[in-house]
């Protein structure tokens, strides 16, 4: 029994060596099949490969794309400045009058001259006065140019300074609305340097001017001949007296200019001289008024003492210079106060002519 025993016990030992070695055996042999080498990944460590493999072959194909979309950054970069001219206009230097308002300003749509055409002596300097609409406008900046300084030029608050004889246009733009600007003829003539004499009688006219410098002061030979005149209509209850007399370049500088800038240059020019153009200096020129009216007024011709003095000034060496209904050849609206001293002998055949002092010595009385 022992025997058998034991040949069993070698028997099942025998089995199990052999079922180890069959085991171990397909262990080893199993990872050859493939025809890889043995990682311990089997098939899909092969497969994890194969595409890192392709990864890497095609990397450098991607790359010049990604250097690609690289270069049209840079070169978008490099071509920006170049673009920038053309949209610049469009943002910094945009027309200020499209530009948008802020909530309550006010924007300025019209400008109006005191002066828009400027006769100027060498040297002389004149200021139209600006008005801009609407009043309540927010910005009323002024910008002046000159359109040749070597004619005239221009400062900042509108001075426009005769430099040499010549034409040229000044404009005053305004600086919230380049669309709305004014312009100024401007004419500077040579300064004038000789008195103009026409059959022997002095003339200060529109047309004819007198030198800045001329400077005479009243005229004795007038003076004494209006006071034989004031006391010639006292003997018949008239009494006279002067309101004006001489007056300097720079006396009548200044008075024309404050009625320009009062009524315009236009309204001035009708019943006011352009410095160097007015009678008054010539010392020759007299303004009269009644004792009791401190005072200038076309109703003058209508009192005794306009009266006496139109029918009988003549015979004291003096005119009414500007007549009525002759403002279309003496430049002048009707000043029945205004007399001028030509001589008793000129004066008198004036007079009787009918003609003002323009039509009688045939010549013009107009700013060129």
């Amino acid at each position: 029994m022992k025997s058998k025993s034991k040949i069993v016990l070698l028997i099942c030992v025998s089995l199990v060596l052999i079922a180890c070695f069959c085991f171990f055996s397909s262990k080893v042999s199993r990872p050859s099949e493939t025809g890889n080498e043995t990682t311990g990944t089997g098939v899909e460590g092969t497969e994890n490969e194969t595409a890192a493999v392709t990864l890497a072959e095609t990397a450098p194909e991607t790359e010049p794309e990604t250097e690609t979309e690289e270069a049209t950054e840079e070169t978008q970069a490099k071509t920006e400045p170049e673009t920038e001219p053309e949209t610049e206009p469009e943002t910094v230097f945009i027309p200020i009058e499209t530009q948008p308002l802020k909530p309550g300003e006010v924007q300025v749509t019209g400008i109006t001259l005191t002066i828009y055409d400027l006769s100027l002596n060498v040297g002389e300097t004149r200021m139209p006065i600006v008005t801009m609409t609407p009043n309540n406008a927010t910005d009323k900046g002024e910008i002046w140019v000159s359109s040749d300084t070597n004619i005239a030029t221009v400062d900042r608050y509108g001075n426009i300074y005769g430099v040499a004889a010549g034409e040229c246009t000044v404009t005053v733009t305004s600086t919230s609305n380049s669309a709305v600007y004014a312009e100024v003829k401007v004419k500077v003539k040579a300064e004038v340097t000789e008195l103009t004499y026409i059959d022997g009688i002095l003339i200060a006219n529109k047309t004819y001017a007198l030198p800045k410098t001329y400077a005479p002061g009243w005229n004795t030979e007038g003076a004494a001949q209006l006071n034989v005149m004031f006391a010639a209509a006292q003997t018949e209850g008239i009494y006279l007296k002067m309101q004006s007399g001489y007056r300097s370049y720079t006396d009548q500088y200044i008075i024309y200019n404050d009625y320009v800038a009062r009524d315009g240059q236009a309204a001035a020019d009708r019943y006011s001289a352009r410095p160097g153009h007015s009678e008054h200096q010539t010392g020759l020129a007299f303004d009269l008024t009644t004792t009791y009216y401190n005072g200038l007024w076309e109703g003058f011709a209508d009192t005794p003492e306009g009266k006496w003095v139109a029918e009988n000034c003549h015979k004291y060496g003096f005119i009414i210079r500007y007549p009525k209904e002759k403002e279309h050849i003496t430049g002048y609206m009707y000043e029945p106060w205004h007399v001028r001293y030509i001589g008793v002998e000129k004066a008198t055949a004036v007079y009787e002519s009918g003609l003002c002092l323009e039509e009688y010595l045939n010549i013009t009385s107009s700013y060129s």
